[in-house]
């Protein structure tokens, strides 16, 4: 049987991060992790090598020019360029498992390219704007210091990339609903839909 890769998608404020970690605790969905490399400032709560490996500019600048970057998204914010990226680094083994990812319409792009299309599955996480906004700001208020001009930035820049061009020209048609406080809708949609491939 042919294993995938599951890209989870959504604008800032979808949920994706949540459910991700919903995805990943269920044992029988048998999904293996990959941790991406980021350069941006490590979050209140958030540990090196759970939520990213996070590195230097001069890190990423090295891997850059060794050829191991399998990805990779680079945003001008607020307080300078933060990069995320993925490193063929041994985390994925597409012959020895399935796994569950987190990107963008451009880094699904980049791990059809490299793995082959029939290879990774998108998982795309649709929320109301209104909704998305409200849960950034919940979000952005327990952070030790707020960032509320870089939270505007991305959930404006969200639209470009999540427009709707883009994600037809990434094949992303699929959609999951997460607008609702019933989260565990959406949720058990996408798992039935990811037994589709793995059962």
């Amino acid at each position: 049987m042919a294993h995938h890769i599951f890209c989870i998608m959504g604008k800032s404020g979808s949920g994706k991060d949540s459910i991700y970690r919903v995805l990943i605790q269920d044992e029988s969905l048998g999904l293996n992790t990959v941790v991406t490399y980021t350069t941006r400032p490590r979050r209140e709560k958030e540990q090196d090598g759970r939520e990213y490996h996070f590195c230097t500019d001069e890190a990423y600048a090295d891997h850059l020019a060794k050829g191991r970057i399998i990805e990779e998204r680079a945003y001008d914010t607020c307080y300078g360029i933060w990069r995320y990226f993925t490193l063929d680094d041994g985390q994925i083994d597409p012959g020895a498992g399935d796994y569950l990812i987190i990107g963008t319409p451009e880094s699904f792009a980049s791990f059809c390219r490299y793995y082959g299309r029939d290879r990774v599955v998108p998982l795309y996480i649709e929320v109301e704007d209104g909704v998305r906004l409200s849960r950034a700001l919940v979000r952005e208020k327990k952070q030790a210091k707020p960032a509320y001009d870089e939270m505007c930035r991305r959930f404006l820049a969200d639209r470009d990339d999540f427009s709707e061009d883009k994600l037809r020209a990434a094949g992303i048609n699929r959609r999951f609903d997460n607008s609702t406080d019933v989260r565990e809708t959406c949720i058990n949609e996408i798992k039935s839909y990811i037994r589709e491939f793995t059962d």
